[in-house]
């Protein structure tokens, strides 16, 4: 089935995100109480809200999205090269604006597909409820809300969701799939639990970016490799 799919037609994507404010003590003292009540699911008994609060850049409500990188794959005199371009700024709703205009003139083109690795649970729902949030439209391809899992499965690919083959039981990280394909590891210089003190300690969004961009080379050959591909070498890859 992975055969059929035309890989020049597929964008790949990761997103990078932050907590909305530097320190649990930036929030709000109706957001702290909304922090101390979501974090209470997952901080143990010796750990307050704000010790845990770093971990608020993954979700929607609490976060926001720096950098989305988009990667598409192309063949020049025969051989696959991986064209890769980010969409990074402080002004969350300035980023989404310009991922979207991408879209927008890429599906003009031909019909666009996405994939991400553990994009139907973080990336695509995370994207839509940015977007919601700062009164941008949602893309078509991500406006899913009650689709059913069929319905999507040829327009949003997940790597990870391919991984299991019918298997619930375990997330697989694309650090670890790279090593089982043998694809050099995106994680050389910084992992996503750093990016946000890179962010706001650092004040690196280039660092980030170069990241993110990283991880989306990576899924592409990952992605190559499940269609029984070689993996691209080191000079394939291209910063748009």
């Amino acid at each position: 089935m992975l055969e059929q799919i035309n890989i020049e037609s597929v964008l790949f994507i990761d997103i990078e995100t932050v907590p909305q404010f530097e320190g649990y003590d930036s929030l709000d003292e109706k957001f702290q109480k909304l922090w101390d009540k979501k974090s209470s699911h997952f901080r143990s008994e010796n750990e307050k809200a704000e010790d845990v609060y770093q971990r608020a850049g993954i979700y929607a409500e609490f976060g926001k999205i720096i950098c989305i990188s988009v990667g598409a794959i192309y063949q020049k005199q025969g051989e696959y090269r991986c064209r890769v371009k980010s969409y990074a700024n402080h002004d969350e709703k300035k980023l989404l604006y310009e991922f979207i205009n991408m879209l927008e003139g890429f599906s003009r083109r031909e019909p666009v597909k996405l994939c991400a690795h553990n994009g139907q649970e973080f990336d695509y729902p995370y994207i839509a409820r940015r977007c919601l949030i700062n009164s941008v439209p949602v893309p078509k391809i991500l406006d899913i809300a009650g689709a059913k899992p069929w319905d999507i499965k040829d327009t949003l690919l997940d790597t990870m969701q391919l991984w299991k083959f019918g298997d619930y039981k375990n997330y697989t990280s694309l650090e670890l799939l790279c090593a089982v394909f043998n694809i050099p590891t995106p994680k050389d210089d910084i992992d996503g639990s750093q990016v946000a003190q890179v962010y706001y300690t650092e004040n690196d969004l280039d660092r980030i970016v170069k990241y993110c961009e990283k991880d989306v080379f990576a899924l592409a050959q990952l992605f190559m490799r499940y269609q029984g591909k070689p993996i691209l070498s080191p000079d394939a890859f291209e910063s748009a």
